[in-house]
């Protein structure tokens, strides 16, 4: 089995999400508008086959990959991932439960599986795992445990009562970009921002002008808040899987109080009914980031592993 990888592009979105969308992984790197927004950082490149996507890229300078499937990985694909990785695979972005299958494959019960010994190690990554959340939850904001996130939109209501929401459309793209402008010269300042952050707030707004220049293409779904005809805040996303819609960007005026929470239960309300779920991504590690989604309490905190797999000659 040989893997023919080529430049990831907008033509490959119909067959992939053949494949992703059905596959009930809801992992948010699998999100189309996800890789091709940040495809200039990693280089990715696809192979498409008839029940899997196999994602290849570079991360921290050296080949990883990640697949996107509804089945076990199987041998014969680890195999040929192997081949093209001469030996020493990295494969990135596996839940709990697939590191449990790839554990069979060197296990001396199952040697008749394969031919070949593997070493296989693998690694979570805590700050990589996805809060997902049921949307009518965000919608609703019911429950005791709650509380906290309706009186947010309680005191935005009384002091904005004629806020408007809008669905986000080419039209208020400006105004985004002003909004976001603010919020990363804002991070920039900010005390112990070192290099590496201050790249990634600028990949951000890369990303971001690739996705308003093909929104259309993308498929992309999003929403703003006007207070007085200026936006305080928007927010934009697309489909990860057929029943979970993934958050890709949330951005608010920190200086308008309520902003965020307002966003985040408008949108989830206005959202397709027929998402149940709302990825709203990782917390890469930032302390208040990591307390503020997990405040919303998530339905599930989807596991994200690192699995090194090398062949034994």
């Amino acid at each position: 089995m040989a893997l023919t990888f080529h430049s990831l592009t907008l033509c490959d979105r119909e067959a992939m999400q053949a494949v992703t969308l059905p596959a009930g992984r809801r992992n948010c790197n699998y999100t189309f508008t996800n890789l091709v927004g940040w495809k200039f950082l990693f280089g990715t490149e696809v192979c498409v086959l008839e029940n899997e996507v196999v994602l290849r890229y570079t991360f921290n300078g050296k080949r990883a990959y990640m697949v996107c499937t509804s089945e076990a990985l199987s041998l014969k694909l680890i195999d040929a991932l192997l081949d093209d990785s001469n030996g020493n695979l990295t494969l990135m972005g596996l839940e709990d439960s697939q590191v449990a299958q790839l554990s069979i494959f060197n296990s001396p019960r199952n040697a008749t599986l394969s031919q070949r010994e593997f070493s296989i190690t693998s690694e979570p990554v805590r700050n990589q795992y996805d809060y997902i959340y049921r949307r009518t939850d965000l919608a609703t904001l019911r429950g005791r445990h709650l509380n906290a996130k309706r009186n947010h939109i309680h005191r935005f209501r009384a002091e904005h009562p004629d806020f408007e929401y809008h669905p986000l459309t080419p039209e208020f793209f400006d105004e985004c970009r002003r909004l976001t402008a603010t919020w990363q010269e804002e991070k920039k300042q900010t005390p112990n921002q070192n290099d590496n952050k201050i790249e990634i707030i600028d990949a951000e707004h890369r990303v971001m002008e690739t996705i308003f220049s093909n929104w259309d293409a993308l498929g992309m779904i999003g929403g703003s808040i006007l207070v007085d005809g200026r936006m305080v805040a928007f927010t934009y996303g697309s489909a990860v899987t057929t029943d979970t819609f993934d958050v890709c960007v949330e951005k608010a005026d920190r200086h308008v109080e309520g902003a965020f929470a307002i966003i985040n239960q408008q949108f989830a309300e206005h959202l397709p009914e027929q998402y149940i779920y709302l990825n709203r991504e990782e917390d890469m590690g930032i302390p208040g980031l990591r307390q503020a989604k997990l405040s919303y309490h998530p339905e599930i905190l989807l596991t994200y592993n690192v699995v090194h797999i090398t062949k034994n000659d």
